[in-house]
Order: structure tokens, then sequence, then C-alpha cells
């Protein structure tokens, strides 16, 4: 095979480092858009290189792995697109374009099998590093920017490697050996950075990482044959005839909000002309809300969107991980899905057969079934506070289970999909049982976890045969169990892939599956499917209806999955009008990162080898985990907030779903702070989305009398209008995409630019001048309440209860509340609102301490915490005492973060004069960084909060 690099080009260095890395035996063409040039013969591993030409056509060598001599006479490689991009030609003439495929190619060629990990930095690094990278080498390069400010402009993106280095503890970024990620990933940064000095000096692991990278000798080769002066010039040279990169929308996630530009993008008059005309056509133009039959059943002609979320296991109670992760995504997309006037049924419920279910029955002294009880109502009631809007929750428990998962099993047996085989199985002889895989505990074969289940290892995710673990022991004596035979029942997966491989790459063509969805799906792909055992030596579950295994009940993972089928079938005879309907419905799992095997491969294999025209899944949404403040939620060491906890602390239901939505891991794991949910309340709430909602509302009230007055439009009111109706548009686009979390930034922006409107125009102070400066300070107040009507339609998927509030106050007729394109005048001259009051209170910081340390494990669980006043209630009810909000320019919130952010300061620098260990340091910079921030906030100034500056190696 053949690799055609050009040198120069930064592509050129991460393929031909892992070329070296991976010792393939490649032919080079050195070459460039002027020309291709033939390669001298490139040593074997372990012989010295000889030194770089530059992309004038001489003999070249390349990093170790590159083999053998191109005569100059063979044909060149096809034209590349675009230039300066490597191409690699294999011997079958396939040329690969693509310089990551080209990076995996090597490593898949060396035996080396990527990982969901790898895949997933593969992707990230396509989709948003090397953006950023590009366009900060163009600025190098072409504008002549120093290379810390580029530094600066990767900020995100490096603390983003920096975060996943310390929290994995590994020496590179998928595990203690160097993987293609690590090659592809140091390829694209070098170009930029070039030494590790460059980086920040709080990036330590970062630094340590990069300079081993650096040093190995494929990369430091790589560099040395690829970035010559020369080169490099005529690199410059092309990227000077080229615009610059455009960096797309922003999309790296953290727990933090993307940071707005500097500049905001020019309106076109188009834009701002339609904004107007529909502003204008008013409440008229919105199309009326849809009330769906009861039950809910799919209509023809309009879109059925059937939504799951996981089914949370009844055997203990769902910390806030596995509210995000499951049934508040799902419900906050239901949400917006009824608002869009689409036809919507959402159905969950309690997993309640398995062996979990009989172990937490062993443990509390009761039967399964008063388990399944006891928790089912303990789960309802919690998703009950949480405001979650299931059109029906129900259970597996349930004689439809058993009929849809025994005639899904007997259409499998028909039709030869189902196999019989003798498998070891632990037995526990003291117990005179044979465990099921929850039964079992030991060492993880993968990664040496201690405390891995038998079917599946929660640290590295992986599924596990129990017979597999090292040091196994019984959960139920603390026994060591000996392997025994014993018969059991296989899906016969493998001879489903014919059928699974084609409508995955249908459903993954035409749906919206998660990046992580994906890996995982493939890696279970490219490892080869296998036989998947279906049953279990269990009295609580689902009969399997054969002969010889009657004693048996299903495996909860083939059984669990169907219970989406059994409760809809609760909620509604017509069930089989959803499920055995593909053609009229689409459906939505949402789940976490380690359902979807499951989701993906599992089920949909049941359901097309039962072949009975089963509606599978469109859009498979996985989320990463959410983590506890630095650690891990546990129940049995009272470590973090579980769902039956959150309604004790007097923090209202709708903050804990903006702030569990705020920070929705949606492409990495992320991590509940209780000083980060004080924040995001006293700022994004209270001094932003309240204060803007609140004012507007006050005005109307205050200024005229309770009615919105008449609007006389300026150049400025209508750009504001477009600059809206933009935010509108993203809204739309992203929630579409089920991008939950950054769908939210688009609410708080507009409630940005409302509280902007009204502090530039000053409609307190207009409303005492002349009459041009009254009728100035009735269009600002007609704007900005209109602006407030359209943000608690925007806000009820997140926030129900406080955009109920906002409904009430604003008295929004009910014919308003669904979800158009357009900014229409929804609240006319002439419209009466109602009381307004303030809609969120201030999180105190000893409030807060209290409940750190309340659920910061080894606090009893019934210590007393100082409740928060409750939120506002509709309209109907009589209002709480009215609060002072805070405003932009506010002095006494400026004066507290002031002293807050000096305190903050003082508290880090002591913290490093005493040698403190780094990630403690890390953790309360990110503090202080987060106080600047809502400083700024507070001062009207950009929120932005640059990279910290830490001292440079000279």
């Amino acid at each position: 095979m053949r690799l055609r690099v050009a040198a120069g080009g930064p592509a050129a260095l991460k393929v031909l480092a892992a070329a070296g890395a991976a010792a393939a035996p490649v032919r080079l063409v050195w070459g460039g858009p002027i020309g291709e040039t033939a390669a001298a013969a490139a040593p074997l591993p372990g012989r010295d290189p000889l030194a770089p030409a530059p992309v004038i056509p001489t003999p070249r060598r390349g990093p170790p792995g590159l083999m053998g001599l191109l005569p100059p006479v063979e044909r060149p490689l096809a034209p590349l697109s675009p230039p300066w991009a490597p191409a690699l030609e294999l011997d079958s003439g396939t040329v690969l374009f693509s310089p990551n495929a080209i990076c995996q190619f090597f490593f898949l060629a060396r035996g080396e099998e990527p990982t969901d990990l790898t895949n997933q930095w593969l992707e990230w690094e396509a989709t948003e590093l090397q953006p950023a990278a590009s366009a900060a080498l163009y600025a190098q390069l072409v504008h002549g920017r120093k290379g810390l400010e580029a530094v600066e402009a990767l900020g995100k993106l490096l603390a983003h490697i920096e975060q996943n280095l310390s929290r994995r503890g590994t020496a590179y970024l998928a595990g203690d050996t160097k993987s293609v990620a690590d090659v592809v990933v140091w390829g694209t940064l070098f170009p930029v950075l070039q030494d590790e000095t460059s980086l920040p000096s709080e990036l330590q692991v970062l630094r340590t990482w990069f300079q081993s990278m650096t040093l190995s000798e494929a990369c430091r080769k790589a560099a040395d044959s690829v970035l010559m002066p020369k080169a490099l010039l005529e690199f410059k040279s092309y990227l000077q005839k080229q615009p610059p990169p455009c960096l797309a929308m922003e999309r790296i996630t953290s727990n933090e909000p993307e940071e707005e530009e500097g500049s905001e993008p020019a309106l076109t008059e188009e834009e701002i002309t339609a904004a107007v005309d529909a502003w204008a056509h008013g409440a008229a133009a919105l199309p009326k809300p849809w009330q769906p039959q009861k039950p809910v059943l799919p209509v023809e002609g309009m879109r059925n969107v059937l939504i799951t979320s996981a089914l949370p296991y009844v055997n203990n109670v769902p910390h806030l991980g596995n509210i995000i992760g499951c049934v508040l995504s799902a419900d906050t997309f239901a949400r917006y899905c009824r608002l869009r006037n689409w036809n919507t049924l959402y159905v969950c419920g309690t997993d309640e057969y398995g062996t979990a279910t009989e172990t937490k029955a062993v443990e509390e002294g009761l039967t399964p079934q008063e388990i399944c009880n006891k928790y089912n109502a303990i789960h309802a009631d919690i998703y009950r506070w949480f405001d979650i809007s299931f059109d029906y929750f129900g259970r597996t428990t349930t004689p439809y289970q058993t009929t849809i998962a025994q005639d899904i099993f007997q259409r499998l047996l028909a039709r030869g999909f189902l196999l019989q085989d003798t498998v070891e199985q632990l037995q526990c002889e003291d117990c005179q049982r044979f465990l099921a895989d929850r039964f079992v505990e030991g060492t993880c074969p993968f990664c040496s976890y201690e405390e891995a289940r038998g079917d599946q290892c929660d640290k590295c995710g992986k599924l596990i045969n129990a017979v597999e673990l090292k040091n196994p022991q019984c959960k139920l004596c603390r026994g060591v169990p000996v392997v025994k035979p014993t018969q059991h029942l296989f899906l016969d997966l493998p001879k489903l892939e014919e059928q699974l491989e084609p409508w995955l790459e249908q459903s993954w063509a035409t749906g919206d599956w998660t990046a992580n969805a994906r890996y995982i799906t493939r890696s279970w792909i490219r490892d080869g499917l296998k036989p998947r055992c279906i049953t279990r030596d269990l009295k609580w579950g689902t009969p399997v209806p054969l002969d010889g295994f009657r004693d048996k009940v299903f495996y909860v993972w083939f059984d669990a999955p169907i219970g989406y089928l059994s409760i809809t079938a609760n909620y509604t005879d017509q069930w089989e009008r959803w499920w055995k309907n593909p053609q009229q419905v689409e459906l939505y799992n949402f789940m976490a990162k380690d359902n979807v095997p499951f989701h993906s491969v599992i089920f949909p294999c049941s359901l097309l080898g039962a072949d009975d025209n089963y509606t599978l899944v469109n859009h498979l949404i996985a989320t990463e985990y959410l983590n506890y403040e630095d650690g891990k939620f546990s129940k049995s060491r009272g470590v973090g907030v579980f769902g039956d906890m959150a309604k004790d602390t007097g923090i209202p239901a709708d903050i804990w779903r903006f702030y569990l939505l705020y920070l929705r891991p949606e492409g990495q794991d992320s991590a509940f702070s209780w000083s980060d949910l004080m924040l995001k309340n006293n700022s994004e709430l209270l001094n932003n989305l309240g204060n803007f909602i609140n004012r507007a509302g006050m005005f109307v009230c205050k200024f005229f009398g309770g009615t919105v007055p008449d609007m006389v439009l300026t150049p400025d009111d209508k750009r504001l209008l477009a600059r809206v109706t933009l935010e509108l548009h993203q809204y739309h686009q992203l929630l579409e995409k089920v991008r939950i979390r950054d769908a939210l930034r688009c609410i708080l922006s507009i409630s940005r630019h409302g509280n902007q409107y009204i502090q530039v125009n000053e409609p307190w102070k207009r409303i005492k001048g002349d009459e041009k400066d009254r009728q100035r300070a009735g269009t600002v107040t007609g704007v900005a309440v209109n602006m407030a009507s359209m943000l608690a339609v925007m806000l009820q998927p997140y926030m129900p209860s406080v955009s109920l509030a906002i409904q009430g106050q604003l008295c929004i007729p009910p014919d308003c509340f669904v979800l158009s394109h357009n900014f229409t005048c929804t609240l006319p001259p002439g419209h009466r609102v109602g009381t307004v009051s303030p809609l969120f209170q201030k999180l105190e910081h000893d409030q807060i301490e209290a409940l750190r340390k309340r659920f910061g494990g080894g606090q009893p669980e019934d210590l007393a915490v100082e409740p928060q006043a409750k939120q506002t209630p509709p309209a109907s009810e009589p209002p709480p005492a009215p609060v002072t909000l805070t405003a932009p320019g506010d002095p006494q919130l400026i004066q507290e973060l002031t002293e807050e952010v000096a305190k903050q300061g003082n508290h880090v620098r002591q913290l490093k004069a005493n040698k403190a260990e780094k990630a403690q340091v890390d953790t309360e910079v990110a503090k202080l960084l987060e106080l600047k921030k809502q400083l700024a906030l507070a001062e009207g100034k950009s929120p932005e909060v640059p990279v910290p500056k830490g001292k440079r190696k000279k």
C-alpha cells in the first residue's frame, strides 16, 4: 500500500506518526498541491531515517515503520480533495482520504482493535478539536498571531483533555498504553502548540501527556519530516488564498455554558423584515394547540412520536444521575413534542423481574412481589414530584408482559433463531442453587475492578459471564461458588446479524442516534455477535414456555425491553397501533450509555427475528454519567442526593429540573456540585431569567396600569425581534436533534438580550419624560413582556411549574401555549396582565453548605435543613411576600460577588503557597473563575472569563 502526504500539511503529521507507531509497511509518496513526488526507501523500524527534504521532488524517508522504494514511473495517486490532505491507497485499489480513517487502519492492521473510548476520542477530535485547531493554525500562519493566543482559543478543549486524563488516572487517553486516539489528538495539537511549554502550568496532566507523546520516536520523527520551514511557507502560501476557517457552533460539553462570542453575527435585511412580518401577524398566526384523544393513539397524517425512557430497576431509589439519564430527559423532549403539536405518547415503568429483585427481597426480608409493590410506589411518587409527564407509568409484573414476551419467544423459536446449549454456571453449594448473575460479585476480567457484577462491570461497562469473574463470591452467603453445567436457551445473534446490520444502517442514516450510542453499537458489531443466553435459573420472572425449561425464567435483558410493549398494552388495548406500526410511528429511546447494547442490538434482534412488523427504534438517545461532586452517588454511604431526598431539601422541583438539564451529560460525564447549583440559581435563574420576566411584567403593572401599551417599533426594536427569532430557530434545531442541554442556553440567551434591552432603554426613566420618551417606554415594555410570554412557552419543557406561573401572572391565553418558529406579538396592546411576583428565591451560602454536609456521607439522613421558600404558585393562589430582585448593575449583588471573588482568590493563593494537592487547587480555581463570571454578569459585562494564565517556562 502507498501513503501520499504533503510536507507542511498538518494532517500529514498524525498520519505519519500513526504509521510509525503501528510499524505500518507503507510506501511514501511526498507531494503537495503543486505536484507529487516519489519517495525514497524509508527505513525499517530501528534504523535512522535520512534528513527530511523540502516539498520539491527529492527522495525522502519517513518515520520508522514506513518502508519500500516507490519508483517514479509508477502511476500517481488520484488527485486529492482537499489539497494537502493525505491519501492511503490499499493493495486492493481502495483509497482512504480521511486522516483519522488512515490512522485507524494502521492500528487495525497491527491487530489493535479500537475501543469505545478511542472511538469517542476520534469523533471528538474530528468534530470539536480539529475545527478549532485549524482556525488557530490559520490565525498563526496567516494573521501572525502568537502561540499564546492560539492556546487561549483552545482553552475549553485543552481543559477537556486535562479533565479526562485526570479523572481516569491513566497515562494515555484511552488507557495505560498509547492508542490511535493519542496519536490523532497529538497530531492535531502539535502544529499549534509545538511543545508542552505553551500549555498553561495548571494543565499539568495534559503537559505530561503531551511531552510524552512529543518525545516518542514515531511522533518526533513525523514532526521532523513534516514541519519543515520551507514546507510551512508553501502551506502558508496555500492558506492565504483560502477563506478563514468558519467554526460551527461550539459543541464541547461541560458544566459551563458556551461562552458567547465577542460580537454577534450580523443580521441580514431579509431576516429583520421576516421577523417584523411575523411579529405583526400576532397570535392569529400561531397553530392551534393539539388536544389528543385519550388514550393517545397514532393519527394518520400527523407526526406520531412514541417515547420511552429506560425502565428503572424497581429494587432501588433513583439518584439524580438516574433521573437525568432517563426519565427527565425523555420528559423534557416529550413536553417539547406536545408543544409542537406532535401526537406524542410517553410511557415508562418499573423493571420488576430478575435477580436484582430477588436480591433486594432477601436483604429486606420481603417477598419479591412485596418489594415490587413497595418500590414501584416510591418511584411513582418521586417522578410525580419531579413533574414527569408520563402518559402512563406502569410495571413489568403484569399478565400482558407474560403474554407478549412468550409470544415473541415462540415466534423466535418457530423461525429457528433460538439455540440450546449446556453452559458452565456458578453454583453455591451452601445455598444449594445456581447463582444468577446478580448473585455473584468478583474481579472484572477486563479492568480488574474488584466489585464487578456477574453480568456487567460498572467500571469499564463490558458485559461479563459470571464464570469469567476472578475471585467470585456468592452475594447471599459470601461463600465461594463452584462451576457446574446447566442447560439454557440462547438467542442466535450471529444468525440475526444479516437482518440487524441493514436495519442499523437505515436507522443511523434517517434517525438521530447520539455519538456514544453509535460507538457502543459499532463495537458490538465489529467484535462479531455471539449467541446470547436468554434464560436464567430463577423463580421470579416470566416463565419460559418450553418443555425442559419450565423451571427457568427469561433473562431480564431479553424480558425487560418487552416491558415497553406490555406497559403500553396496560395503557390501551390498542397497543399494537403503536408497536406494530413502523410506517406511522417514530420511536425515541432514552437511556444512559450502559443500556445501549440491549436497545440497539439485543432487543432489535428479538423483534426482527419475531417478524411481526414491530416498531423499532428510530432515535436512540444515550447520556454519559452524572457524578456527585468529586465521586459517585452511594445510597449505602449516604453520598449524593436521591430522588426521595430532593423534596426534603426545600429546593423546588423546577430548580432541580433546571440544574440537572443545565449540566445534562450529553457528550461527556458531568458532575453535580452544590456550589454550582447555588451559582446557577442565583445568576442564571434569579438574576437573569427571573429578573427579566419580573421586570417586564412589573413595568406593565407599575407604569401602564396592568395593560400592555402601544408599541412603535424602531430599527433597534426590529433588530431585537430578528435576534430573538434566530435564538428561537436555534432552540428548535437543537431540540429536534434532542440536544436538550444546549437548547436551554437559547432560553437564557434570550433573557440576556431582554435584560440588555431594558438596561439600554431605561423605561423607568423615560416614563417620566416627554411624550416621545413615554412612547418609547411603552414600546420597550410591550416588546419585553412579549419576550417574557414567549419564554414562558419555551421554558415549559424544562420548568413546567415556573412556566405555568408566568402564564398565570401575564394572563397568557391558552391558545398561545404552542411553539412556532416565529416570535409573534401574543400580548397585543390592551392585553391585561395579572399580579406579577418574583419567580425565584436566592439560595444562601449557609443553606447550601448545610446540604453539602448532609449529603456528603456519614451524616444521618434526617439532619434538619432550613427549607427554602417555595416557588411562586400560579396566579390563582396568594403570592408569597415580595422579594427584592437583583438586576444587572445591582450594587448589593456586585458588592457581594466582589467580596466572594477576593475571598476565593485569597483561598486559592493560600492553597498554592501551601503546595496543596493539584486536584484541590484545580477545583478551587474553577470556583474562582465561576465567581468572576457571575461578577461580570452582574456588572452588565460579557460573562466571558479568560482561560487562566499560569506561569510558563521561558
